[in-house]
């Protein structure tokens, strides 16, 4: 993993140090500004506490990610919000009225956007996200402050709320549109959006991936809370119920300290995340083949955990199976590298807001997963040979299929043409004549070869086989028997590949009957189970066969292997033979 360059490093940090010191002077001027002119309440010594603990918790979560953009956001909303009550400290002087109206609803509305960029600090949820921010936020927030900069002047108004001094940007008492219509529509406005930031702060939480999702919910409520406080107050102010303004801004302020501590909770809980790599070492220690996923599932905290290994020599990545697949590149997803391609951590996107855990815990799981590597390595070598097995079995059944067409269309026709021809010659030689014992002679033995090129032919590939089925073809199989044999199969088609290879399997195992068991009766069972087609062919013979032993069934062993297939022969002296066969038959 990447390391940070060390100029943005230290521009990070200078950064962070000025905000740290601002943070001070914003807290201590207005403390001391309510102190001196004597509206330092309870309330407002609250609403100071709850702002400079949100300043502190942006400004760690700003130094302990320097990567992200999450602490900047954090420490910025409450910044903002205390900037914009200056004026309730200072409420005679000019510029505290300025900064106090150019920021006024600034804190709320960077709230917003850290809760909709919450926990990595992009801000990229949607476009209805950002429209609501950036557009009916931050623009609509500048446009009704700009108004009241140019013209709210409350010096006349004794029990009006500071500010009670115009701004340094003040012009005119007498606005074009009544300061008491323009924040009353400003009012109306506001309370007809926030139902829209609801709308839009759950649709980014239902639309989360289940990990997002989980770090996500804190803020959510935190900031629904806030929201319906926001409304209340817009609608008290609206109509004149300043009764309920004193308790809703208690509720709102403890909403307000609620999220800081939400969010302090939330990356104090990645921190003591990183301690459990520890634990992650000590168990990749003990761990088997397959099981780095799980450990580092367990570790991340995300059960849709996937791990991408590179085989170098190849160019391609796969999965601890071995099989090959594609990072992916859409948004659902995030992949984290370890080393030098050694390998990827595919995980959810909620985790790229922790990249110290991320890099520690790859860096704790690098050893295992080059032995992962190796295996999965191993297992995609085993894979292709197993396929290129496969594909020896199809090729080798094609050509019995060919072989069998050219004997049928070709020998066998011709043959059959000269059996015609030397029919027709017989009524034109005299039965006593020489040439007639010669002819007789030379049609029977057309006949016999003929017959030969046709048991050739059916046990090349039976064309019953392909016609009607593994189970006709068995039973035509057992009616040429010496011994009885019975017949329960199945009348399933399968794979044209797995067809021809059970039909062999049979073929031997009565060959087995007739050659080596001595055996009176016979039996053929032929079954699907379990996604398998299964065969058994047993007798009553003497037993003893051996698969290593007999080059028939040695040949079938690695027929059916590489059709991912299991044979197994069962047979006890004196006891008779079973021969058992499995083959994966699904198409």
């Amino acid at each position: 993993m990447s390391r940070r360059p060390r100029h943005v490093v230290d521009g990070a940090t200078s950064g962070w140090t000025l905000a740290c010191l601002a943070a001070v002077a914003l807290v201590a001027a207005y403390v001391g500004g309510c102190a001196q002119n004597g509206s330092l309440t309870w309330l407002s010594a609250y609403f100071a506490v709850t702002m400079a603990t949100g300043m502190a918790v942006g400004l760690w979560v700003w130094l302990r990610r320097p990567r992200t953009h999450m602490g900047p956001l954090m420490f910025w909303w409450p910044a903002l919000w205390l900037a914009g009550d200056i004026s309730a400290a200072f409420p005679e002087s000019r510029v505290a009225s300025t900064i106090g109206v150019a920021l006024f609803v600034m804190g709320p509305i960077a709230f917003a956007q850290m809760a909709l960029s919450y926990p990595s600090g992009s801000f990229v949820r949607s476009r209805l996200a950002w429209v609501y921010v950036f557009v009916l936020g931050y623009a609509a927030q500048v446009v009704q402050n700009a108004y009241n900069l140019l013209y709210l002047d409350l010096s006349a108004c004794p029990v009006c709320p500071p500010p009670r001094v115009p701004t340094l940007l003040h012009v005119d008492s007498e606005p074009p549109i009544s300061l008491q219509d323009w924040n009353d529509g400003w009012l109306v406005f506001v309370m007809a959006i926030l139902p829209i930031g609801l709308f839009v702060l759950y649709r980014a939480y239902a639309t989360a991936s289940p990990g997002h999702r989980r770090s996500l919910a804190p803020v959510v409520l935190t900031a629904s809370f806030l929201t319906c406080t926001s409304w209340i107050t817009s609608y008290a102010v609206l109509t004149d119920r300043s009764g309920v303004l004193a308790p809703v801004s208690w509720l709102q302020t403890t909403g307000a300290l609620v999220a800081a501590l939400t969010a302090l909770l939330g990356v104090a809980t990645t921190r003591w995340a990183r301690g459990s790599v520890a634990d992650l070492v000590v168990e990749l220690e003990r761990v088997g083949p397959g099981g780095v996923r799980s450990a580092l599932s367990r570790t991340l905290g995300d059960p849709t955990l996937q791990l991408a290994l590179r085989l170098p020599d190849r160019g391609v990545w796969v999965d601890d199976e071995g099989r090959e697949l594609t990072l992916p590149t859409g948004r659902d997803r995030a992949v984290t590298t370890v080393g030098d391609d050694l390998a990827a951590i595919v995980h959810d996107p909620a985790l790229l807001a922790q990249p110290e855990l991320l890099e520690a815990a790859g860096s704790a799981a690098r050893l295992a997963l080059e032995n992962e590597r190796l295996r999965a390595d191993l297992r995609a070598q085993l894979d292709e040979l197993r396929r290129s097995r496969a594909r020896i079995v199809l090729v080798g059944d094609e050509e019995r299929r060919r072989l069998e067409r050219d004997l049928h269309d070709g020998v066998q026709q011709r043959l059959l043409g000269i059996a015609v021809t030397l029919g027709a010659l017989r009524p034109r030689i005299p039965d006593d004549a020489p040439s007639g014992q010669i002819l007789d002679e030379a049609e029977g033995e057309v006949r016999a070869v003929l017959q030969e090129v046709r048991e050739l032919a059916r046990g090349i590939h039976p064309p019953v086989l392909t016609g009607e089925g593994l189970g006709a073809a068995v039973r035509t199989l057992a009616q040429r028997m010496p011994v009885p044999v019975t017949v329960d199969a199945t009348p399933d088609r399968f794979p044209a590949h797995v067809e021809s290879a059970a039909y062999f399997v049979v073929a031997e195992g009565l060959a087995n009957v007739t050659k080596h068991a001595h055996a009176t009766a016979a039996a053929i069972v032929i079954d699907r189970r379990d996604g398998l087609l299964c065969i058994e062919v047993r007798d009553d013979g003497v037993g003893g066969a051996r698969a290593g032993e007999m080059s028939g069934l040695r040949g079938l062993g690695d027929r059916v292997g590489a059709l991912d297939g299991r044979l197994r022969v069962d047979s006890p002296s004196g006891a008779g033979t079973r021969l058992h066969v499995e083959i994966p038959c699904e198409s």
